[in-house]
Parts: structure tokens; sequence; C-alpha cells
């Protein structure tokens, strides 16, 4: 079982520097969410959109959406689960809102959560990298921008 003292100290050391926490906007309702907000499954199906206060112009941020709880918080033998890896983002002119260009590739598309029914709610984390001068992503990217499937999205154990 994670420590909730942990979770508790990373939300409030983001709540007392707002400027380095990642800005989600979620579902048709356009929901900003806030650190440790629970939002239902159903209303987190489509990508989120991301907004950053310190994103810098000529700057490209890759993002990663991870499942800290799966399939239990209890017992997350599975966790962390990939739900999106996101690269080729950048500032929309003027505004600190993060778009990847239509042309940009996924490495691993979105994933809504899905935690199975007799699961409490999980915790997802959303990080966003500044994005390595010369990175290519196409050399990551699925064939022809194939969706991921499950298993590769899983925790990998060795046995």
């Amino acid at each position: 079982m994670p420590d909730i003292k942990n979770i508790e100290a990373a939300i409030a050391l983001s709540k007392e520097d707002e400027s380095k926490v990642l800005g989600l906007t979620i579902g048709a309702q356009k929901v900003k969410v806030t650190p440790g907000q629970h939002i239902p499954k159903g209303e987190a199906q489509l990508a989120p959109e991301l907004s950053f206060n310190g994103a810098a112009t000529g700057t490209t941020y890759i993002v990663i959406g991870i499942d800290l709880d799966a399939p239990f918080p209890s017992f997350s033998v599975l966790s962390p689960i990939l739900h999106w890896l996101q690269p080729g983002l950048k500032p929309t002119d003027g505004t600190t809102n993060l778009i990847a260009p239509d042309d940009a590739p996924f490495i691993a598309d979105y994933a809504g959560p899905g935690p199975p029914p007799p699961s409490s709610p999980h915790r997802y984390v959303f990080l966003l990298y500044e994005q390595p001068v010369g990175f290519d992503p196409a050399r990551f990217a699925p064939p022809g921008g194939k969706k991921m499937g499950i298993r590769p999205r899983m925790r990998e154990t060795n046995t």
C-alpha cells in the first residue's frame, strides 16, 4: 500500500508553487483538474488538454501519463501502467496550451482509465519534460500509428 503521507506531501508541494504544475483539462465539460481531485473514469476517456505556465516558445515537450494503482490500490502488482506517451508538444501561439501537431507520432496513444469494477479510485500522474534536442519520436512510435494494447503498457516483471 502506498504511503499516504508521501502523496499528501507531494500535493502540498504542488500547491506551494503552482507554476510547476501541469494543467490538465478533462472531458466534455472541460473540467480543470487539480492535484488530488477525483475524476470519474467516464469523464477521462479522451486525452486531456494540457497547459503549462512555464512553457517556453520554441521548446518541445513530451508528456507521460501513468496509473500508479493497477489493478487495485491495495494490490498494485501491474503498476505502473503507461496511459500516454506523447512527444512533440509545443505551446500554441501566445498561450500556455500545449498541443502536438496533427502529424506528430505518439509513442503510446492515450488510453483512458479503466480500473476493474470493484477497485477503489486510482492515482494517475502526468509528467511533462522538455523533449531532448535531436530526439526522434518516429524511432519509438508504433509502425503505421498502430494503437498500443494493454500488455505492453504494464510494468514488466522478470520471472
